[in-house]
């Protein structure tokens, strides 16, 4: 009930604050000064379409989506125009930078923390085509009317707490529908992720997403992709600005937000299902981030 009773005020607010978005929402430029691979967490924002002097990568899904107009990414290697009322997205540790742009009017932006999406346990074809680089487009326009109505309440309920739960339920099923309907994939096609197409700050990234929640060390993660310890650690910590270690506890304690929010499971539980091995590890970790219990950040945010 209190999910439907969420909808509802969703779909009244859009309905009378929609035709003024552009005017009521602040618009995003991309901020040339920004480091490289800093995150940019769950986000979705109205933006302006400029050309990028430099390449933006980030470690977040990005979802784009044009009302009117369109931009030219300078994708890796290649040049891929995304259209006008298609939803599209890519991963965003792969370089991209706006190189052209048709149109001034403001187009959606929104970011998903990749261990989010992995979380979602997405078609297999779906994911790791995104993770081996590809920007995908969706096949019609046929669905644009729902897409920005969805867009217009992210905008809007991003700023609540308690309606983040309600936005990870829809992006989850949006997405999900993108892979059964529009990418002609059948359910067990699986396309073998190509490692040696990454860079080793990517298969770093990709490697501590996809098990942050097992007991992994640096030596773990040094193994996996080939490098020494130290190295691995000194070359992450200059993209992303923290050691290997401080980002591990950085995708647990997010992971464990989520499900402080969204799963009525017990704090204990739920720490050692993101990784930690003690529930004193996990208090102290947790305190240190939110600056709260995790039990004070359930009833605040639940």
């Amino acid at each position: 009930m209190k999910i439907v009773h969420l909808y509802s005020i969703i779909w009244i607010n859009s309905l009378l604050s929609g035709q003024h978005m552009y005017h009521s929402e602040s618009l995003n430029t991309f901020d040339g000064k920004r480091t490289a691979f800093n995150a940019y967490g769950l986000t979705c924002e109205l933006w302006v379409p400029s050309l990028m002097r430099k390449p933006d990568r980030h470690n977040e899904i990005e979802i784009n989506y044009f009302p009117e107009g369109n931009i030219t990414y300078l994708f890796q290697d290649k040049r891929i125009t995304v259209p006008t009322q298609r939803l599209t997205i890519f991963w965003g540790l792969i370089s991209h930078q706006i190189v052209n742009y048709q149109g001034k009017s403001p187009y959606y932006v929104c970011t998903i923390p990749f261990s989010q999406f992995l979380e979602w346990k997405l078609p297999v074809s779906f994911v790791d085509r995104i993770l081996n680089g590809e920007l995908l487009i969706e096949s019609s326009e046929e669905y644009s009317t729902h897409d920005e109505f969805l867009l217009k309440n992210w905008i809007q309920d991003i700023k609540k707490e308690d309606s983040v739960d309600v936005i990870l339920l829809e992006m989850h099923a949006r997405l999900h529908r993108m892979a059964n309907r529009n990418l002609h994939k059948k359910k067990n096609d699986y396309i073998p992720l190509q490692i040696n197409k990454l860079s080793q700050v990517e298969r770093i990234a990709l490697y501590i997403a996809q098990n942050y929640s097992s007991p992994i060390t640096v030596s773990d993660i040094g193994k996996a992709v080939g490098l020494h310890p130290d190295y691995a650690n000194s070359i992450f910590k200059k993209a992303f600005g923290s050691t290997l270690s401080q980002y591990i506890i950085k995708e647990r304690i997010s992971h464990a937000q989520r499900r402080l929010v969204t799963t009525d499971h017990r704090v204990t539980e739920i720490a050692f299902e993101c990784g930690f091995n003690s529930i004193s590890s996990f208090n102290s970790a947790f305190q240190k981030i939110n600056n709260c219990t995790p039990s004070v950040f359930r009833k605040k945010f639940q």
